[in-house]
């Protein structure tokens, strides 16, 4: 169970993760050995699952997200497995969401135009024989970003 102080020392390493554990302490109310070790057991315990820089998809040339909707044919579980380990080995999904509902995944695709995602579809989804169907929705506008989860 998290404390206040795990609470706070999470929301700011969500903010930035460079702090060194003096600053992390000036800002959190903690001393820098307290933030050393709660950091270390939040890392160990897999509340902190990974330390990570956000680039711009943008500044890569990557100025393509689409939102895909994706409907298997069967439900088998070998079937399942093997559509989630595909899309984790493809470079263009970012995203991957086993979901409720109409759709059985969500992907959220990032690619460098409209050309790229065609070979995306024709290389990952039209070959794919458990792919029923599936709904491409580009995206205009991002209109929020926050990969972080407020505690």
């Amino acid at each position: 169970m998290l404390d206040d102080l795990d609470r706070r020392l999470i929301a700011a390493l969500q903010k930035n993760n460079r702090l060194s554990f003096a600053e992390l302490a000036e800002l959190v109310g903690s001393s820098a050995a307290s933030c050393m070790r709660r950091v270390n057991k939040l890392r160990a315990d897999g509340v902190i699952i990974a330390d990570i820089a956000l680039v711009d998809p943008k500044a890569l040339g990557k100025s393509l997200t689409v939102v895909v909707n994706v409907e298997l044919d069967r439900e088998r579980l070998d079937l399942v497995d093997e559509f989630k380990r595909a899309m984790r080995a493809a470079k263009e999904v970012t995203q991957c969401y086993m979901v409720t509902g109409e759709a059985d995944f969500v992907l959220i695709v990032t690619v460098e135009d409209v050309e790229a995602f065609d070979v995306f579809v024709k290389t990952k989804l039209y070959t794919n024989p458990n792919v029923r169907k599936f709904r491409s929705m580009i995206t205009l506008d991002r209109v929020k970003f926050e990969p972080r989860i407020l505690v």
